[in-house]
């Protein structure tokens, strides 16, 4: 479980590999300097966004942080237990509505160069009150259920059949205000966990 997963040792860790000081990493990834150091050290907790920030200054992504030793197959097709379960990369027990969430990937998307998920939202579930912002482009399908989408400036709650397509640096958000389940097959390219 990500609980016991120590953040701060696998940065420092990976830091390391790549033969890095704290400040190159804090320039290569665009934050602060003291903000690597206090996240090594585990007197700090990232945010999902800034996590995601700064390991794109090594250019891995999430699941490799999070799972170095996971293996990959090529295999062409997936039940539904072989489905990579994401839940813990992105949401750490930050927030109670994004507990409700739980997101699983088919296969190895980083290999792909494309992510595809399937996402449950629970009543109540928010992706969280800062909006996520990434180098994307993603799409997805309503399969059950409401869910409400923000993108950018606009807000709509889609029902199932209805869709959705955008840029993923526009600031985004998904929530479930309904008091049912809702399922999305959704897809992002390139993959951003």
């Amino acid at each position: 479980m990500v609980d016991e997963f120590d953040v701060g040792s696998r940065l420092k860790a990976l830091r390391l590999q790549f033969s890095l000081s704290q400040r190159q990493l804090a320039e290569a990834a665009g934050v602060p300097h003291g903000q690597i150091s206090m996240i090594e050290t585990n007197r700090s907790s990232p945010s999902v966004a800034s996590l995601r920030k700064i390991l794109g200054g090594f250019g891995i992504s999430m699941s490799e942080f999070f799972e170095p030793d996971a293996v990959t197959t090529q295999q062409p097709f997936f039940t539904p237990g072989e489905l990579r379960d994401l839940t813990s990369l992105l949401y750490q027990g930050n927030e109670p509505a994004q507990q409700k969430i739980e997101i699983k990937q088919v296969g190895d998307a980083k290999a792909h160069g494309l992510q595809i998920l399937h996402e449950r939202y629970e009543a109540g579930a928010d992706t969280g009150g800062s909006m996520i912002e990434h180098d994307s482009n993603e799409g997805g399908i309503v399969i059950s259920g409401e869910l409400e989408i923000t993108v950018g400036a606009e807000i709509r709650v889609l029902k199932a059949g209805d869709a959705y397509l955008f840029d993923s640096r526009e600031p985004h958000r998904f929530r479930n205000i309904s008091d049912r389940p809702a399922e999305v097959i959704s897809a992002c390219s390139p993959p951003y966990l």
